[in-house]
């Protein structure tokens, strides 16, 4: 692409209140943060627990170091599959309550990989209309046919289902927590029509590990589906504080991907520092309880505070509050006069969300405060009526 083209296209961004810039991030990520050079109340931050700084997990990444040095030299194929790899998958499978679970180096990778490894030509993928990108770049990987079902909507899939009854594979896929709009989705009743109609089921519970269930398994666990989900895929650094991604399900499945699953193949595993760290978060998230107790607190406490101040969250039931602004300039506008104040509610547009549905996607940690709280109700509250 010619430099004029490049310049032609910014420009063309920046016109439709697109055009996005890097913000830099000073000192660690809790819930304030230095950005741009000043503190500020982060309500932006997929970090829902508030361990991506806990001391254990830098200790486990200081020993795992020390122990196995930096990197983990190269694939897992060839000399990259360390006993820190095998342990995670142990504990993953354990938390999960499958018989295996696989490493991959990014939830992006992940769904990628597993897609086109599940399905080609000839098959069927049944996809929400709210999967996240990588679900649906996974999807045109796998040269497969993808059937779009309006979100959360269980007459439209099953309908899809119905029409494609003739198909050779069929999977359906979903996220379990949306990522913008933090809803749940439908699955003991996506599970049952998979069942009737012959179809496979992958859940991305990338935003729902750690947070729900017992021992904070996800909301396959929490809804007792694990024996019905041929594929739990999830993430490692969101909840879990760290970095990089997980399979959960059979042993059958974990060998197939090994052998055929290009994403999980052709790339350098991930070194040994972050596979401790997941080993201790996995740990602490089990041991810790009240560290969910806390967010729900939070979420709580926030969400009732905006929707007493008249703005409306959707369907929301996690620690991310979509509240839907719809113009992006707008979104853009609102977004920065509540940063001018000191709260960090980053706008999301399309291509991220659909036209039309620019929003804050403001997102809860458990170690927020009630002063943080009551000071972003204050700072949404003093914006609104601008």
């Amino acid at each position: 692409m010619a430099a004029k083209t490049i310049q032609d296209e910014l420009q063309t961004i920046r016109d439709a209140s697109l055009y996005r810039r890097l913000r830099r991030v000073e000192g660690d990520q809790g819930p304030t943060l230095i950005l741009d050079g000043r503190e500020v109340i982060n309500f932006s931050s997929n970090n829902y627990l508030g361990i991506a700084n806990h001391p254990n997990l830098a200790a486990a990444a200081k020993q795992a170091i020390d122990q196995y040095g930096c990197g983990s030299g190269a694939s897992r194929l060839i000399s990259g599959n360390m006993a820190l790899h095998e342990e995670l998958e142990a504990k993953l499978a354990e938390l999960k309550g499958t018989e295996a679970g696989l490493v991959f180096n990014s939830g992006f990778q992940a769904n990628t990989g597993i897609l086109s490894t599940l399905t080609g030509e000839g098959d069927v993928i049944f996809s929400d209309a709210l999967n996240h990108a990588s679900i649906i770049d996974g999807c045109r990987l796998s040269r497969a046919k993808t059937l779009i079902y309006a979100h959360r909507d269980l007459d439209q899939l099953a309908a899809a289902l119905k029409q494609a009854a003739n198909s050779r594979h069929k999977l359906i896929v979903t996220e379990s927590i949306f990522s913008m709009d933090g809803d749940e989705a439908p699955l003991a009743g996506i599970v049952d029509l998979a069942e009737k109609h012959g179809a496979m089921v992958m859940v991305d519970e990338a935003h729902a590990t750690g947070l729900f269930g017992a021992n904070g398994a996800g909301v396959v666990a929490k809804l007792n589906l694990g024996d019905r989900v041929l594929v739990q895929m999830g993430t490692l650094g969101k909840a879990l504080g760290g970095f990089g991604a997980y399979v959960a399900g059979s042993r059958s499945l974990r060998e197939l991907l090994i052998n055929r699953c290009r994403s999980f193949i052709f790339t350098t595993s991930l070194p040994p520092a972050v596979m401790a760290m997941a080993i201790a978060a996995i740990d602490l998230v089990k041991c810790e309880p009240e560290r969910r107790e806390r967010l729900w607190s939070n979420c709580r406490v926030l969400s009732e505070g905006l929707r007493a101040q008249g703005f409306h969250l959707g369907a929301s039931a996690s620690p991310i509050l979509p509240l839907i602004i719809g113009d992006a300039g707008k979104c853009m506008r609102f977004s920065e006069q509540l940063l001018s104040r000191g709260i960090f509610a980053q706008g999301i547009r399309p291509p991220t969300v659909p036209e039309g549905t620019s929003r804050l996607r403001i997102t809860v940690m458990a170690t927020h405060t009630r002063a943080h709280i009551d000071r972003a109700l204050e700072v949404f509250q003093e914006v609104s009526k601008q």
